[in-house]
């Protein structure tokens, strides 16, 4: 789970056959596998790349491979009036997200910044509680609170490292959690082809004037350099990786309820953790594995409460009055 923009749909909800189901877990383990290629490839680009420059890129690849989708499917890309706010919020959050993650992990392990991302889930589910007045109960708050603590395990040795560079990840999941709730609102109203198409044109456009601006001023994270030999493969990574696993986890979510996927997501981690010690040599230590652990325990057992908490009101529900 990163900046992608994939855990909402609009096609229709059909029923949840085996064989759709087994459908969405593939293409939810093909995101898996394939999101931190994304990481893998942005760590390499950043080698000689500022980190505005791999944002930028990741946007501009997205809405390129999108367009030929929303032709071929003869998709509308009109969108009423009403729903340009939210879809401009929807691509800011993401940018600041990606930028953040980026500029993190130009520097620390993938599974370290990743894991602090995870705590995204916890954050969308405390501001629902607290500020949108959504029933959450205080078994899944005290889960929240405990992957919080998880998150310290993990920032405490990155900021010993890394410095204040430790913190650009919790940038990314609070940008992200917002992402996911402005989504929330859009993802019954606009096709996903469609709102990946101009999430990524849009942000494609607010990279460019920082990009412009930056030209010549010597910032390390944004002022932009032509990219040289195989920098421009990892630059297309950056926005393919992004795309195909954004589709995959969109696509998995229309074949299969939400609760059977969300677990699958964690499986991220490990995938990060095995190419961050294949391509780069680097592995959590016993201090970020426990925070780790702590994370996955905490977002795994919210996600046992939400269930229950389904089945009950579906209980309720199909009971007869008395």
């Amino acid at each position: 789970m990163k900046p992608y923009g994939g855990s909402m749909t609009t096609l229709p909800a059909p029923p949840h056959s085996t064989d759709r189901i087994l459908a969405g877990v593939a293409l939810m383990l093909g995101f898996c596998v394939t999101a931190p290629l994304l990481d893998v490839a942005a760590k390499l680009a950043s080698d000689t790349v500022p980190v505005g420059q791999i944002t930028a890129a990741r946007f501009i690849v997205q809405c390129a491979l999108m367009a030929p989708f929303v032709w071929i499917m003869r998709l509308s890309l009109r969108v009423p009036r009403e729903h340009w706010p939210a879809l401009l919020l929807r691509a800011l959050f993401l940018f600041v997200s990606t930028f953040c993650f980026i500029a993190a992990i130009r520097v620390m392990p993938l599974a370290d910044a990743l894991a602090i991302v995870f705590v995204a889930p916890f954050i969308v589910l405390l501001v629902g509680k607290f500020y949108l007045g959504e029933d959450v109960g205080p078994r899944r708050v005290g889960a929240a609170l405990v992957g919080f603590v998880g998150v310290l395990f993990v920032i405490q040795p990155s900021f010993a490292a890394f410095g204040t560079v430790a913190l650009f990840p919790l940038g990314t999941a609070v940008g992200f959690a917002f992402y996911i709730l402005v989504t929330r609102g859009l993802s019954r109203r606009v096709h996903p082809v469609t709102l990946q198409f101009h999430t990524g044109l849009i942000a494609s456009l607010l990279c460019l004037p920082v990009m412009i601006l930056a030209q010549g001023t010597g910032a390390e994270l944004l002022d932009p350099v032509w990219p040289q030999g195989i920098a421009w493969f990892w630059l297309f990574g950056v926005g393919f990786f992004a795309t195909v696993s954004h589709m995959m986890m969109t696509y998995a979510l229309s074949l299969a309820p939400s609760a059977t996927l969300a677990p699958l997501q964690y499986l991220e981690l490990p995938v990060a953790t095995l190419l961050g010690y294949l391509v780069f040599g680097d592995f959590p230590n016993a201090l970020t594995l426990t925070g780790i652990a702590i994370i996955i325990g905490s977002g795994l057992y919210m996600i046992h409460r939400e269930r229950v908490t389904a089945r009950q009101l579906v209980t309720e529900r199909a009971a007869p009055p008395i």
